[in-house]
């Protein structure tokens, strides 16, 4: 059975930092792509980022661009999303997604296996 188990999240205050993990188990992703999403109450789910099975093609959404940086292990099954100078606008649970190709995540935001989230929440 695949999984993907986020871990990471948490309450920090505005120009915090936190670093998500996001670690697959059940088969291994050779050749897949790793995203990140968030979900924040009423709204849809939005892309934040996505990176290639070797790391060199990777995606950001325009609203963390500079900010948070994705990364991955393949060693590991981990990605990882590094989160830098958060606002409280980037509060909301993250889903860690995986399969299919960087455009499928960023574009059409489908993946085949996807995560429960995880919490994060940035104080004034």
């Amino acid at each position: 059975q695949v999984q993907l188990v986020e871990s990471g999240g948490g309450l920090v205050q505005t120009g915090g930092s936190l670093r998500l993990s996001c670690a697959a188990s059940g088969r291994t992703f050779t050749g897949s792509s790793m995203g990140w999403f968030r979900q924040s109450p009423g709204k849809e789910r939005e892309f934040v980022a996505a990176i290639s099975w070797t790391g060199v093609i990777i995606y950001y959404a325009d609203s963390v661009k500079g900010r948070f940086t994705i990364s991955r292990d393949n060693a590991k099954n981990t990605a990882y999303l590094q989160m830098n100078n958060l606002k409280p606008e980037d509060t909301a649970v993250y889903y860690c997604a995986a399969g299919g190709s960087v455009v499928t995540i960023r574009q059409f935001k489908r993946a085949d296996f996807w995560g429960q989230g995880t919490q994060v929440t940035v104080s004034t």
